[in-house]
């Protein structure tokens, strides 16, 4: 946790403020036992009233004081553990916008979500229990054995005794509750992501009538973390009657051989009462550190897992080189699975006849259905990463080169691809090229690497062989805030915020002026929709654009990648929600601009008027070119068309 504690340092002003107004509270509080031994020795049994009215005055000013210094204790420790959690909680979320994908794969969403707030929070908690409360228990400890010495050296000497055998216990039990809470914080991250895939899941959770099991599913979740934290809190719990034990032994022994020693004139009532005052002072300091002992030990779990986020180191070596894990893979094969199942039929006659089809291993298959989950994380870094490309640390390495505008040349010469900790080829030997401003269409059935080609555009991932060229420029070359930035990037899995139409339009870029985001809502097909809607364009959407249909969310989406104006479109499947009709305007509105437009589709209505279609058979590039040229030379293409005729016919017939 100390690692941390560099994130204090703007606010070290306030900490040591609030350290010595609890010295002050604290070296007040000790001398008021020492003052009460005077007024009973020198006061009350020699019947001296003026020494009483005179200590008893010191006495009760020393109170002010202590009261007034506490007072400004917790004011200054108040300050400087919210600016610390402040501070952290930004550097932590800061960190994790320069995450790439790979790096979302190691940490699930629902235990980078409690580590920004849960563990951000304890972590803040325990700091200003350090500045108030954790540094004054063991200075009360020691402060009440030497005053308890220096009153009475014989029964001081008991409380010097027992406090370290006490000190040893506790420390025993720091150490063994930290690693029962670190296990409890993992079964916290587990229902945090019970609840998020239900709160996400929750339409189909109902329309397939299973929220008994996903209670009972959430229940045991539940049950394990309350298993969890009743055992850490077992163990916390029995120090309190231990150190009681300990204590109430001691005044007993106290109270035995003051006696004695009062019978023998070694000691007076006022050095007995002062010994048994700052033994109880040391009981409530004990005390207290059980309550300290829980916080500490949470504090403990919480700072390593936030010491995790900020020493994964691999982030900008990731941006550079692609890395990426399988359940990245796995996702992907997911989203391609979520396209328009029109002519899935033909792809799955056709492979046996194409003779390039392998067969996959079962177990991909079966990792497949795990890799939907993470789904939403994997859209919300890659839109992230494009939208907010000046994350610190990225290609901080590399040699920065072409920092001119990207025009949207496109070529990839012999490009393999495949993700880590998988030997599976996503993409293998694609060569294709594209000139500035013409639209290419994508083809292929699912898992056949669509998504995983148009990803290696914006550098989200790096190709393993081959050569992804911008502009005649090797792509991992380019500076990459200035690549992504001529990118407009729509994904499958529509990512919408709360906040209004305008907003959401907007967040493509910032300074967009409002005749820009109409523009950009008009080409989008959105525009009319929009002014029909109760607001207009300041109509506050819903988490993830709930009150919006799977068309408006998607040509809303597109909008937002237009306001960018952007050198490079990427429609990823973006159009699989419209009718043919609204496509069709949309594709026209496309042709007025001069950005190099990718559009991975299952859909002949979107790839007719392609300037070059790619089709893609389990990563292989096995036909390209025109319409009318794979109408020609490609059987599977012209099976497809067969399929779509009844549906894209009419559209079809009238781009020609």
């Amino acid at each position: 946790m100390i690692k941390l504690f560099v994130h204090l340092k703007k606010y070290r002003v306030a900490a040591i403020a609030a350290l010595v107004m609890m010295l002050i509270e604290l070296t007040v509080e000790l001398a008021q036992p020492y003052l009460i031994s005077k007024i009973i020795d020198n006061g009350i049994q020699q019947g001296d009233l003026n020494v009483v009215w005179m200590w008893g005055g010191v006495l009760v000013v020393s109170a002010l004081i202590a009261f007034a210094a506490g007072i400004a204790s917790s004011f200054f420790a108040s300050h400087a553990s919210l600016g610390f959690g402040y501070d952290l909680r930004e550097k932590l979320y800061e960190k994790m916008q320069t995450f790439s994908y790979a790096v979302f794969n190691r940490f699930a969403t629902s235990s980078l979500i409690t580590r920004l707030t849960g563990d951000v929070t304890q972590v803040q908690d325990t700091i200003f229990m350090s500045l108030r409360f954790m540094t004054r228990v063991p200075l009360v400890v020691i402060g009440s054995m030497i005053m308890a010495v220096v009153v009475n050296p014989r029964l001081g000497l008991l409380l010097v005794v027992m406090v370290p055998v006490l000190l040893v216990f506790v420390i025993w039990m720091i150490k063994k509750a930290a690693l029962l809470f670190r296990n409890v914080q993992r079964r916290l991250d587990a229902v945090n992501g019970v609840i998020q895939e239900n709160l996400t899941g929750i339409r189909l959770i109902r329309v397939f009538v299973r929220m008994g099991h996903e209670i009972e599913r959430f229940a045991g979740f539940s049950g394990k973390l309350m298993k969890g934290t009743i055992s850490a809190l077992r163990l916390t719990e029995t120090t309190m009657p231990f150190m009681l034990l300990m204590m109430n032994g001691c005044i007993i022994a106290v109270l035995w051989f003051g006696r004695a020693d009062i019978a023998s004139g070694s000691a007076t009532v006022g050095e007995v009462v002062a010994v048994i005052n700052y033994l109880l002072r040391t009981i409530g300091a004990m005390s207290a550190l059980s309550w300290i002992l829980v916080t500490f030990s949470r504090a403990s779990a919480s700072a390593q897992r936030l010491n995790e986020v900020f020493e994964t180191e691999d982030t900008s070596e990731t941006e550079r080189t692609g890395q990426g894990s399988l359940a990245g893979r796995i996702a992907q094969i997911s989203e391609d699975g979520k396209s328009d199942q029109t002519g899935q039929v033909v792809w799955m006659e056709e492979r046996s006849k194409i003779g390039k089809m392998g067969q996959r291993d079962q177990s991909e298959s079966e990792k497949a259905q795990i890799g939907v989950s993470e789904r939403g994380a994997v859209h919300a870094e890659s839109t992230s990463s494009m939208h907010h490309s000046g994350s610190a640390g990225v290609c901080s390495t590399r040699e920065k080169q072409n920092f001119r505008a990207v025009q949207g040349a496109v070529e990839f010469s012999k490009v393999c691809f495949s993700y880590p900790g998988s030997e599976i080829k996503v993409l293998e030997d694609i060569s294709f090229s594209a000139k500035a401003g013409a639209r290419i269409a994508i083809m292929g059935a699912t898992g056949s690497g669509k998504s995983s080609l148009v990803q290696l555009i914006p550098r989200l991932y790096t190709e393993e062989q081959g050569q992804v060229r911008i502009d005649g420029a090797d792509a991992s070359t380019l500076d990459l805030p200035t690549l992504r930035g001529s990118i407009g990037y729509v994904p499958q899995e529509v990512i919408l915020f709360t906040g209004s139409v305008r907003e959401n339009i907007a967040w493509g870029r910032e300074d967009a002026s409002m005749e820009e985001i109409v523009e950009a809502a008009r080409r989008a097909q959105i525009h009319e929709t929009i002014e029909q809607l109760p607001n207009g364009y300041d109509t506050l959407l819903g988490q993830r654009g709930v009150n919006l249909s799977g068309g408006q969310k998607q040509r809303l989406s597109i909008a937002r990648a237009l306001v960018r104006r952007p050198s490079i479109l990427i429609l990823d499947d973006s159009t699989s929600a419209l009718d043919v009709a609204t496509e069709g305007r949309l594709l026209d509105a496309l042709e007025e601009l001069s950005c190099t437009t990718f559009i991975i589709t299952q859909k002949i209505s979107s790839t007719a008027s392609a300037d070059l279609i790619l089709l893609l058979d389990d990563g292989r590039l096995i036909g390209q070119g025109k319409h009318e040229d794979l109408m020609e030379s490609s059987e599977l293409y012209r099976r497809i068309h067969e399929s779509q005729y009844g549906e894209g016919a009419q559209y079809v017939q009238s781009i020609h």
